[in-house]
């Protein structure tokens, strides 16, 4: 991958309650065809562990912004503590929205990327301001916690009852998700020797926001009405890919598009091998380019910005061959009940 037609930046900002955010950004510099803002995943930062994700869409042509949620990464505040889940959304909300509004990006699309815990800030920012966003790249997207790591609910229950009085202790039970998540050893170890990510036991008011923003995310799924490509890998035990099928049946959206992986795991982006992650960036990239030239409601009503409404229906493209995981037969798309020997999609 060159590195050599990107340039990087780093800045901070300062947040409503006053904590510093770090904010970096991946620009190309050929002309901008589009804005991207990445939300990162849980206990994850921007700057190192997605830096490979802002430098392949800045070399595509994308002006890539991403921000450390507060307590994360180079962020200030305790570590991985998520008071209330809706600081998050806030937080990016005004960042993004402060990028778009530069006189040098109005009138350039803006799409979201969230990956895991970021799919559901990505999803909650959109029902923040239905019309403000172009479309969104849901990656692994946390609308529903595994049962396979989800607590006991009798544990559940315990924790909830003790959340105003211990909200910081890192008292509850959780499996490894690097081991779980990541499925190259290289790769794998990489996220282990980052010391911005988290890797310590989720602290109780955290969990329990993660838990509760998950099922408020998994019943709204029919409030999710603009354009969004959802990929998930069929191996993954952190975030349930049922649920990513379920919010492409459910969406009100009528640009639509999912795309299973067999054998992935949840890492589509960091944690497969090379082959795998070029396929997935490949997907992404391609499903970006078919709408950078879209125009949303609010910018429609702005005289500066300019772009033709792209909308269309899009079925799935299913059933990739994974490298290094068992591959699944053809047996199904998404949304649709029944074979299908040729579907149709705007990938």
């Amino acid at each position: 991958m060159n590195n050599m037609t990107v340039e990087y930046k780093e800045e901070q900002i300062k947040n409503s309650r006053g904590a510093l955010l770090f904010n970096c950004r991946w620009l190309p510099f050929s002309p901008t065809k589009a804005l991207v803002f990445l939300c990162h995943g849980y206990g994850m930062e921007c700057s190192e562990f997605m830096k490979e994700c802002g430098t392949r869409l800045a070399n595509a042509g994308y002006a890539v912004f991403g921000i450390d949620y507060e307590g994360h990464g180079k962020s200030k505040g305790d570590r991985c503590y998520i008071k209330k889940f809706e600081n998050i959304v806030n937080d990016c909300s005004e960042f993004f929205k402060s990028i778009c509004a530069q006189e040098e990006y109005r009138g350039k699309s803006r799409f979201l990327y969230g990956e895991s815990m970021g799919g559901a800030v990505a999803l909650l920012l959109h029902r923040k301001d239905p019309s403000f966003w172009n479309g969104a790249v849901l990656v692994a997207p946390m609308c529903k916690i595994s049962e396979k790591l989800k607590p006991h609910p009798v544990v559940i229950n315990i924790l909830t009852k003790m959340e105003q009085v211990i909200p910081k202790w890192k008292i509850v039970p959780s499996k490894d998700v690097i081991d779980s998540a990541f499925k190259d050893p290289v790769k794998r170890e990489a996220v282990r020797n980052n010391k911005l990510i988290y890797q310590d036991k989720p602290r109780l008011k955290t969990a329990l926001e993660v838990l509760r923003t998950s099922m408020s995310i998994e019943n709204g799924l029919n409030e999710v009405r603009l354009p969004f490509f959802v990929l998930h890998g069929e191996a993954d035990t952190v975030t349930d890919p049922e649920v990513s099928k379920a919010l492409y049946e459910k969406a009100r959206s009528t640009d639509k598009t999912i795309k299973l992986y067999p054998g992935m795991w949840h890492g589509l982006t960091a944690g497969e091998p090379d082959e795998n992650v070029e396929m997935v960036f490949a997907d992404i990239i391609g499903w970006l380019d078919k709408r950078c030239n879209a125009v949303t409601l609010d910018q429609s009503l702005d005289p500066f910005d300019q772009g033709s409404e792209e909308c269309s229906d899009n079925i799935v493209i299913s059933m990739a061959k994974a490298t290094g995981g068992t591959q699944a037969n053809g047996r199904y798309l998404c949304g649709l009940k029944g074979p299908c020997a040729r579907p149709h999609s705007a990938m």
